[in-house]
């Protein structure tokens, strides 16, 4: 990391290497630094940073110096005596003691979330915020500037859905809509959070809106390392887990154990109107996901030499879940006269198994650090048994047609995805990287529905089926970038062919696609001083459509107010454009942005309505047209209250036709976000969270504007081994979700409200972990 300019010229060339280890457990330390000072000036020579296994070698122009070594927590070392053998001099194993000060100066210093601006990316590196303390990632994302989260869990970028996240730069079953699984990772894993708005050509195509970049730590400190931590909450979130880390010279070993047990209410209300009738049908009642989960992760990196290493993971996750529900309907005429009351309850039980394992190997060449090779493969397999029951209580009115209903769902889905990666620095400036991917997609999701007749169940043929999903996607890469001291350009191109293959079992009705596309991505910067710089991006992106976009069967919790999909649909492509300045001040840092979308073949959904029953299904309705501005700051007020901020507003333009009728219009949308983090002393912070987002526009209704809060105290004991914290979200249980859709001849009002969360957790760190929050999954 620390190079000089102050070397002078000499005729010979000396060669210093040697070893830096824990001096007490005597275990390597990867990036220590390594200062070569000159013994007259007591000036810094050249310098380099310890590799794997703690060795170091660097080469100097004079024999009169000595050595200064560092690292965080450690006391610096120095070595005078240095003897030199035919211009080598091996100075063998230097023992670094521990500094115990300069540890808890490190820990306070870590606190803080910050963002960094690269060349096609923003990265939010993830400290320890008190709103996501005992959080998972879905609480994570919500927190990092230019990401909404809503209710429902759904993920948008920019006000944008058609999100492409991964985990670790690679798709993950933990990002799989049917999974809901992106709770099984807890804040205290997150390393950072990139945020890929124009993303490069390396990257694969899919997600219109961008791409979220999930890293995940990797706790590589030598010895035996862990945290256990305990949690409860309201409703009822209890969890148990433990970390567990242990570092050799060869291996480094990694596992993460975990259980608990939550439930997930959701206040449901619906009506429906319908104006040919005069008739108006009305829903209201209690959902809930109640889970048991027990998650178990293992892994290990071999290391063959500093240069070489292969990572081998595994993750299962077994999940219980019961779906208890109570309904009630009400159907009255225009004049408000009751015709019909009735109940429905549900019964539900599923079992939801998850497996995913990882293969990777990296090699470093020896010319360049940033000069390597990457394999790597993922498997993963998801499945779900469930089983319901629907029981129909009329209360008032003619019982006809209020038949018990059973379902049953049986899916499976295997996923695999391979890697490999090359990337070829030149020189400091010029960086080639290339690659391919290799992804395959498998479902068959067995669907059935049986009505009660005559006191037996009998299927019902009409929504029966098993629908089968087959998808692989081939992608080549290339990019050229140039990085100098104040310009910088990334230029790129990505080729895809998708081979998608559907298929109806019981209809044998069968939808094959195949298709190649071109994705084309430029990045440029410009660094203006040190302290302000502009860049601009140009990328390409697909968004295919999702299983469950395509799967027409659905759900009957409520048989009233169904979403079904389309197999026909066709995939979203969409050109994106931004330009915008970066401002780095002493106290504050300021990012304004100016971006435009256009997309094809939007999929919206759209509602019918038929004896009033309403039925939402995708379809591709022409085109959309963002042009937006936004803006991101962080401002620290003091020592003690730091301010971050995030505010994005946009206006779209809507083209299409469907069904004979025009849906062309012109709306806007904006949010804001405001996190306010006061340190009240050493061991106690607090943090809050407010955010705004604005009413929003659909083809055929409106979603009503939202005003939220969120906050968290945070408390440490033992010099920051054990942490005590409490957090809550929705503070004032404003987070609610309304939908109007008015058509001609109906309309549809629905509302969603998850309530207040509050947390409580415990937890602390041994050998050299951290004190850690393990809070297992949440339910979209």
């Amino acid at each position: 990391m620390l190079f000089s300019s102050q070397l002078t010229a000499q005729t010979s060339t000396y060669t210093i290497s040697g070893r830096v280890v824990d001096g007490i457990s005597e275990d390597p330390i990867d990036y220590a630094t390594v200062m070569i000072m000159d013994n007259d000036s007591k000036e810094m020579i050249t310098g380099v940073t310890t590799e794997n296994l703690g060795k170091f070698s660097v080469d100097v122009k004079s024999k009169n110096v000595y050595i200064e070594v560092s690292f965080l927590g450690y006391e610096t070392t120095s070595i005078t005596e240095i003897t030199f053998n035919n211009n080598i001099a091996n100075v063998g194993i230097i023992k670094l003691g521990q500094n115990a000060q300069a540890l808890d100066e490190v820990v306070v210093r870590a606190e803080k979330s910050q963002t960094e601006f690269k060349l096609d990316k923003r990265v939010f590196n993830v400290g320890q915020d008190l709103s996501s303390t005992g959080a998972s990632a879905l609480e994570v994302l919500n927190n990092v500037p230019s990401v909404n989260v809503n209710i429902e869990g759904s993920v948008t970028l920019r006000g944008s859905s058609g999100v492409q996240i991964l985990i670790n730069g690679k798709p993950s079953i933990l990002t799989n809509e049917q999974g809901n699984a992106l709770g099984t990772i807890t804040a205290d894993m997150i390393e950072k959070v990139e945020v890929i708005t124009n993303p490069s050509a390396k990257y694969e195509a899919e997600g219109t809106a961008g791409i979220i970049n999930i890293v995940l730590k990797k706790n590589e400190k030598k010895g035996l390392n862990g945290s256990v931590s305990l949690n409860t909450g309201f409703p009822q979130n209890h969890s148990l887990g433990l970390s567990l880390n242990k570092r050799t010279e060869k291996m480094n070993l990694f596992t993460q154990i975990g259980a608990g047990y939550k439930i997930l209410p959701n206040a449901v209300e619906n009506i429906n109107k319908n104006f040919q009738t005069n008739t108006t049908l009305s829903s209201m009642g209690d959902e809930f996901r109640n889970e048991n989960f027990y998650n178990f992760i293992l892994g290990a990196d071999y290391y063959f030499n500093p240069r070489n290493v292969m990572t081998i993971s595994g993750s299962y996750a077994y999940e219980i879940e019961d779906q208890p529900s109570e309904t009630n309907y009400s159907l009255v005429d225009d004049a408000g006269t009751l015709i019909q009351q009735w109940k429905r309850e549900e019964v539900t039980s599923a079992l939801n198994p998850k497996l995913q394992y990882e293969l990777q190997y990296k090699s470093d060449f020896k010319d360049d650090k940033d000069h390597m090779l990457l394999f790597s493969a993922i498997g993963s397999y998801f499945g779900k048994a469930q089983s319901s029951e629907f029981k129909n209580t009329v209360i008032f009115g003619d019982d006809d047609d209020f038949n018990d209903q059973l379902t049953s769902t049986t899916f499976n889905e295997g996923k695999y995805t391979f890697n490999l990666d090359y990337t070829k620095p030149f020189n400091e400036k010029w960086t080639l990287e290339a690659g391919s991917q290799y992804l395959i997609n498998n479902v068959s999701n067995d669907y059935s529905v049986s009505n009660e007749e005559d006191g037996k169940f009998v299927q019902d043929a009409g929504l029966t089926n098993v629908f089968n999903y087959d998808q692989k996607v081939l992608g080549v890469y290339g990019t050229g970038s140039y990085e100098g001291q104040k310009w910088g350009v990334k230029l790129g191109l990505r080729a895809e062919n998708t081979d998608l293959k559907t298929l109806l079992v019981n209809t044998n009705v069968t939808n094959d696609r195949n298709f190649t596309n071109f994705f084309p991505s430029l990045h440029t910067s410009y660094k203006i001083t040190e302290g302000i710089s502009m860049q601009a991006g140009y990328s390409r992106r697909i968004f295919r459509p999702s299983l469950w976009s395509l799967n027409p069967f659905f759900n009957i919790r409520n048989n009233f107010n169904v979403r079904t999909g389309n197999p026909n649909l066709l995939p979203e492509f969409s050109d994106s454009y931004e330009v915008g300045g970066i401002i780095i001040l002493e106290k504050a840092s300021l990012n304004l942005t100016a971006y435009r979308r256009n997309t094809t073949d939007v999929v919206e959904y759209f509602s019918s309505f038929e004896n009033n029953v309403n039925t939402s299904k995708p379809y591709n309705i022409g085109t959309r047209k963002s042009t937006g501005l936004e803006f991101n700051f962080k401002y620290d007020v003091s020592k003690i209250i730091t301010l971050n901020g995030d505010a994005n507003y946009f206006t779209f333009t809507r083209e299409g036709r469907f069904e004979e009728s025009d849906f062309n219009y012109q709306a806007d949308q904006w949010s804001t976000k405001l996190t306010t983090k006061y340190k009240v002393n050493k061991s106690f912070d607090v943090e809050v969270i407010g955010q705004y987002q604005s009413k929003e526009e659909t083809v055929q209704g409106v979603v009503s504007d939202n005003l939220f809060a969120d906050m968290g105290l945070r408390y440490k004991l033992m010099k920051g081994k054990a942490v005590i914290n409490l957090s809550v979200r929705d503070v004032f249980a404003s987070r609610i979700r309304e939908n109007f859709t008015e058509q001609v001849g109906f309309s549809v009002y629905s509302r969603q409200q998850r309530g207040r969360f509050i947390s409580l957790g415990f937890s602390y760190g041994f050998g050299k972990g951290e004190a850690m929050q393990y809070s297992g999954s949440r339910r979209r």
